[in-house]
């Protein structure tokens, strides 16, 4: 982080040096250029050819590329929870695999690299003259992954619940779909995702023949050069951008609403030790894992983390496994952060994730004052709903915006998502064309937003009135303690989920009738500064 004059750390960006090679700025640039490009072609793929509104209009997947150790040397600008969460589990999801060209595996197992059961990931090798030099990676939502609660996110307090766990399996053999494991992905009931697997093996495939033909292109030694001096020089701007920090321990502490079930404001305690060795995340002091859904792995958990800190790293820096090389992370055994099975991940996923950001950033703030935001809305405001009748079976998933927190030069964005979710919404004309729903107002929640010097970021209001019998799941946060807002700043007003006007809990599982109105209120972000005397 320092050198032993207690200088920060120059980084040369003209030249770049690594074991093999002296590749100069603008042949890396190329480079990384090229390999995010097959990344984001992979995801143009997977949306363009997917079924599901889930993947083609919000846009739920994520896309990258690995070195033959499963390391992760480029990704698109999709989803930082299934990004982070790949690159930090990926080398445990290829080990002790026999490859073979043409192969394909799948997994969802939230304790084997997975995030929670509905995020299916599936991998492909890359073999160059016999040899395996790479993977390609993609990661979709499915809507339906098998659970009785329709969208496949219910209020759960085991896994079984939560729908059918893969374990990391070979669903694609030289080339050839493996049908007892394409019946079991697809047979599930009410489920109609054998088209949204097909995307992902097609997004796959592209993306093995794309970078096969860069490496052709380059040369197979050319290439390994490329992938080290990636990481060497994405290491090497971490370090210089991070040895700024002033060394010390900081810590900070939030908490979660509750899980659905007994357990409220359950805490999550994050302390920074900053070193010249490195920055060591610890999460001693957090909950331990509870019965409800908001539990996580410890994968999801290196996701929020290194969401925070690739925040604060110059725009060029690339997504590689080498970014994050100073970053260690610890969590006890069996807590909210570091859970293990048979703990329910639903929303661990998702909410929790979004809490864990709140706190990276809370003690991120002492440490470097000034730089920070205010707290966002703090939740990904999940609906999941549908229907397994006789005449009509349907998934439905969203997740909705809100405020984004304000910092010290402007005020927080309204509306929109945050943090740890990189998704679009469903358009409400895919909505309506696709399920039993209309929408009978979108529209940002004025006031929402913390007040101060610069004030938070309004939240929104979506109504759904439903036009048939509905099954609905509801999985939300930042209901009881709103967004705090710094140096001054007021906290962002707490969501509200209605029912016809009556207030529903944080996390509910409910049947709504025909004609019935469900509105979600999102939280605004916290606020910045103290707010102009109105004398």
């Amino acid at each position: 982080m320092k050198g032993g004059d207690n200088k920060p750390v120059q980084v040369n960006s003209k030249v770049i040096l690594c074991s093999l090679c002296l590749m100069n700025a603008i042949d890396l640039a190329i480079f990384v250029s090229r390999v995010e490009s097959i990344c984001a072609e992979m995801g143009a793929i997977l949306q363009r050819a997917a079924f599901s509104p889930n993947i083609k209009d919000r846009l739920d997947f994520s896309c990258a590329l690995f070195d033959s150790e499963g390391a992760l040397f480029a990704q698109a600008a999709h989803i930082p929870v299934h990004l982070g969460s790949m690159a930090y589990a990926m080398a445990g999801i290829i080990e002790g695999v026999e490859w073979q060209p043409g192969d394909m595996l799948v997994v969802n197992d939230p304790f084997l690299g997975g995030t929670h059961l509905p995020d299916v990931t599936m991998v492909a090798p890359l073999f160059v003259d016999g040899q395996l030099v790479s993977f390609v990676a993609n990661r979709a939502h499915h809507a339906n992954i098998g659970a009785e609660a329709p969208g496949s996110m219910p209020l759960s307090n085991h896994m079984d619940q939560e729908g059918l766990l893969i374990p990391p399996t070979i669903f694609v053999r030289g080339g050839e779909w493996v049908s007892e494991i394409l019946e079991q992905l697809t047979g599930m009931p009410g489920s109609d995702t054998s088209g949204d697997f097909a995307a992902q093996v097609s997004a796959n495939k592209k993306g093995v023949v794309r970078l096969g033909d860069l490496i052709e292109t380059m040369g197979s030694e050319r290439f390994a050069d490329s992938v080290v001096a990636i990481n060497d020089y994405g290491e090497k701007l971490a370090s210089s951008a991070l040895a700024r920090m002033p060394e010390g321990l900081y810590k900070f502490s939030d908490t979660m609403d509750n899980d659905g079930f007994a357990a409220v404001s359950i805490p999550i305690s994050v302390s920074l030790d900053i070193s010249s060795a490195g920055i060591n995340v610890d999460f001693e002091g957090t909950s331990a894992q509870v019965a409800g859904n908001i539990n996580c792995p410890l994968s999801v958990t290196a996701a929020a983390v290194y969401y925070a800190f690739r925040c604060l790293l110059p725009e060029q820096t690339p997504n590689c496994a080498g970014t994050y090389r100073c970053i260690s992370i610890k969590a006890p055994a069996n807590c909210l952060v570091n859970a293990s099975r048979p703990a329910a991940t639903a929303a661990g996923n998702v909410e929790t994730s979004m809490r864990l950001v709140d706190v990276m950033l809370g003690a991120l703030a002492e440490v470097i004052p000034n730089e920070i935001p205010a707290a966002s809305q703090g939740t990904m405001n999940n609906v999941a709903m549908g229907a397994r009748d006789a005449q009509l079976s349907w998934d439905y998933y969203e997740t909705i915006g809100g405020g984004m927190g304000a910092c010290r030069q402007r005020h927080g964005l309204s509306g929109v998502q945050c943090h740890m979710t990189n998704t679009l919404n469903t358009p409400i004309e895919s909505l309506e064309l696709h399920y039993p729903l209309r929408i009978e107002r979108y529209q940002l929640r004025q006031g929402s937003g913390g007040e101060g010097a610069f004030k938070g970021g309004n939240g929104l209001i979506r109504d759904f009135r439903f036009l048939a019998d509905t099954d609905v799941t509801l999985l939300t946060e930042r209901r009881v303690i709103g967004p705090w807002g710094l140096e001054g700043g007021a906290a962002g007003q707490c969501g509200k989920n209605l029912l016809d006007g009556e207030l529903l809990p944080a996390k509910v599982q409910f049947r709504a009738e025909q004609g019935q109105v469900l509105s979600i209120e999102t939280p605004g972000g916290g606020g910045y500064g103290i707010a102009p005397s109105s004398d």
